[in-house]
C-alpha cells in the first residue's frame, strides 16, 4: 500500500508501515526526526498524489477540550484547525483515520468512531485518543496492561513538551499498521 502520515515528525507511525513492506512517508512543517520518506511542506502539496491510506495527526493546539479556557480568544485560529481537519477528512484517499486527542472536532464536525488508550496497545499509560475513521476498522487492542498513569497529562511545563505530547506511541503505531493494511 502507498500510505501518508500527515502532521509526523517524528515517524513512529511511518516507519510501523514500511517495517510490514509498505510504500510509507511521512509529511509536517517539521523535518523528520528518524531517516526516511518524508516531506517537509504542507500536506496539501502531495495530497493529491495517489495513496491508499492516510494516517492524519493535526495539530490539536485550538481543538483539544484541555484548552477550553482560551477558546473564546481564540476563535478564529479554531476555526483554522477545524477546516484544516475538514480539508483533511475529505481528501481524495480512500482510507482515512485521523487522530486527536478528545476535542471540539466532535461537536464541531462529527463524533469519533473510536477512543482508544495507550494501555490497550502495551504502554501503562493513559491519553485518551479519538479516531474518525473513513473505511476503516475500528483498532483492536492489542497488549492490555494494567500499570496505567498520566504521564503525558503531567509532563512539566518546557520548551519540548509539545513535542513529547503529540508522539503516537509505538504499540499503537503497530497496531494500525498490521490491523489496517
Amino acid at each position: 500500500m502507498r500510505v501518508l502520515v500527515a502532521c509526523e515528525f517524528s515517524g513512529t507511525v511511518r516507519d510501523a508501515f514500511a517495517e510490514r513492506g509498505h510504500y510509507a512517508m511521512s509529511c509536517d512543517l517539521l523535518d523528520s526526526e528518524r531517516p526516511g520518506p518524508h516531506y517537509t511542506g504542507p500536506v496539501e502539496h502531495v495530497l493529491s498524489e495517489y495513496w491508499d491510506l492516510m494516517i492524519a495527526h493535526p495539530p490539536c493546539t485550538y481543538l483539544a477540550v484541555s484548552g477550553a479556557r482560551w477558546f473564546a480568544e481564540r476563535i478564529e485560529e479554531q476555526a483554522a484547525a477545524l477546516a484544516f481537519v475538514q480539508l483533511l477528512m475529505d481528501a481524495p484517499i480512500e482510507k482515512i483515520a485521523i487522530e486527536n486527542p478528545v476535542s471540539v472536532i466532535s461537536s464541531r464536525i462529527r463524533r469519533p468512531d473510536q477512543i482508544i488508550q495507550p494501555w490497550q496497545f502495551g504502554h501503562g499509560e493513559t491519553k485518551a485518543t479519538c479516531l474518525w475513521l473513513t473505511n476503516l476498522p475500528l483498532l483492536t487492542p492489542t497488549d492490555i496492561v494494567s500499570g496505567r498513569e498520566q504521564r503525558v497529562h503531567r509532563m512539566p511545563p518546557g520548551p519540548n513538551r509539545w513535542r513529547e505530547r503529540s508522539r503516537t506511541y509505538r504499540g499503537i503505531a503497530a497496531a494500525m499498521a498490521e490491523q489496517w493494511t
